[in-house]
C-alpha cells in the first residue's frame, strides 16, 4: 500500500524523537523542501489514522497555556512502515533512474 505524502513527512519528522504537532508540521515542511504544508487539522487527523494503524502513539502531555500539548513517537511498526515506503520509492525511482534515457522520435508521414 501506497503511504500519502503527508503521512511518509510526518511519520519522517519523528524519526529523531517525539515532537508535538506544531513542531511534526514544521519538520516535515522542512523535510519535504517546503512541498509538504500541513493545516493542524490535516495534521491531527492524519495522526488519528496513524494512531489507529498502529504507527505512531501518544507518549507525553502537558498542559501549555490552558492547552493539552500531546507528543507523538514512532512505534516499532511506524519504523518498519516508514523504512518499507522508503524502500518502496528508491525501487520505483529506480525505474527511471537506471535506465537509458530514449526518446521516441516522431515518425514523418510518408
Amino acid at each position: 500500500m501506497t503511504m500519502r505524502e503527508q503521512s511518509y513527512y510526518a511519520l519522517a519528522s519523528l524519526m529523531d524523537g517525539p515532537l508535538h504537532g506544531y513542531a511534526i508540521i514544521r519538520r516535515a515542511e522542512e523535510l519535504s523542501g517546503g512541498r509538504v504544508r500541513m493545516a493542524a487539522g490535516t495534521l491531527y487527523a492524519a495522526l488519528d489514522r496513524l494512531s489507529t494503524e498502529g504507527l505512531v502513539g501518544v507518549v507525553d502531555e502537558e498542559v501549555v497555556n490552558g492547552r493539552a500539548r500531546r507528543y507523538y513517537d514512532l512505534t516499532d511498526a511506524g519504523v518498519t512502515a516508514l523504512r518499507a515506503e522508503a524502500d518502496r520509492m528508491v525501487e520505483a525511482a529506480r525505474v527511471v533512474t537506471e535506465r537509458p534515457a530514449r526518446r521516441l522520435r516522431a515518425v514523418k508521414p510518408a
